[in-house]
């Protein structure tokens, strides 16, 4: 059995009983204490269960308040998102009208989008950088410059998504959960996600596998809202509620 169903047993069986012995996950997968033992560090790591002696738990969705600033963000899981990045601007056509939200993931977009005569629309002060850099046809909100993240949050930048009509929205996003859909920490960035996805006609989530099963404190759409891009699904109960596209290497 390959890692990824293991990976996706373990936490289906997790789900149903909320705790497995190592000897347990065995005999559901056919693989050996080792490799299952490989499996739960692995998942532990990514946040998705709790380590036990002898098994492993769920680890309930976990509550986000603080979110850390772009250069941190921009550290972690790279090799991820470049995946996630590239296979997002491949989406992108000569006749688009896009938005590119301010994020860690989105903003690697532009670096594969060798060229495009597309028309982009950003919140991202990186974002809108690389996009002037690169020479494509660029329009940045006006509103509230946002410490930490380099977002234009606010009623100003709310009212200027008004009056454009996107064929495709690209958004970074803090959370991912079923019941409490797609979450960010901040208010003010939540509402402008929002509004460029009522905008768009197509909206994608590009988010790492280390998102599922995280909260924070308001929610942006419901999972049926959009599409994800993602690395890895731990928890394939997610594609009972929207697509999901896994990118391999």
């Amino acid at each position: 059995m390959l890692a990824e169903m293991r990976f996706a047993a373990i936490l289906k069986e997790l789900t149903r009983n909320k705790s497995a012995s190592v000897g347990r996950l065995c005999e559901l997968t056919g693989a050996s204490e080792a490799t299952i033992r490989r499996d739960i560090n692995a998942l532990a790591k990514q946040g998705k269960i709790g380590k036990v002696y002898g098994g492993a738990v769920l680890k309930e969705n976990v509550f986000q308040v603080d979110e850390p600033d772009v250069s941190t963000k921009s550290r972690l899981h790279q090799e991820e998102k470049e995946l996630i990045a590239g296979y997002a601007a491949k989406l992108i056509n000569d006749d688009d009208v896009v938005f590119i939200d301010a994020g860690t993931t989105t903003v690697k977009m532009i670096d594969s989008l060798k060229e495009s005569k597309a028309v982009f629309v950003t919140n991202g002060i990186d974002c809108a950088k690389k996009l002037m850099d690169a020479g494509f046809k660029s329009y940045v909100l006006g509103g509230i410059l946002k410490h930490g993240t380099g977002a234009i949050v606010g009623t100003i930048a709310l009212r200027e998504l008004e009056k454009y009509n996107f064929t495709k929205a690209f958004l970074g996003i803090n959370g991912i959960s079923e019941q409490q859909g797609f979450t960010t920490p901040d208010t003010e960035e939540a509402a402008v996600k929002t509004k460029a996805a009522e905008q768009s006609y197509l909206t994608y989530i590009l988010a790492d596998s280390s998102k599922f099963s995280k909260v924070s404190a308001a929610t942006v759409l419901p999972l049926e809202k959009a599409t994800v891009i993602t690395d890895f699904l731990p928890d394939k109960s997610y594609l009972e509620h929207t697509i999901i596209k896994e990118v391999k290497p």
